[in-house]
C-alpha cells in the first residue's frame, strides 16, 4: 500500500488498517511455519506496510494533538 492512500484515511481508518495488516502478517508467519508459504517476501512486505501505516498514524496523531 501506498503512503498516499494511507495518507488519505482518518485515524479511525488506519488503526483498522494496522489491525489488519498484522492479523495478515501473522498468517503468514503460520504459513511459512508450516512449509505452506511459497512466496516469503510478503513476510516483509507486509512488515513494512506495517511500519509505514504506524508511522503515518502516529504522525496523524500528534498532527491532531496540536
Amino acid at each position: 500500500m501506498k503512503a498516499s492512500e494511507l495518507r488519505a484515511k482518518d485515524v479511525a481508518a488506519l488503526e483498522k488498517e494496522v489491525t489488519e495488516l498484522l492479523r495478515a502478517h501473522f498468517g503468514l508467519r503460520m504459513q511459512k511455519a508450516t512449509q505452506q508459504l511459497a512466496n516469503t517476501s510478503q513476510l516483509g512486505r507486509t512488515r513494512r506496510d506495517i511500519a509505514r501505516a504506524k508511522t503515518i498514524l502516529a504522525q496523524k496523531k500528534k498532527e491532531a494533538a496540536k
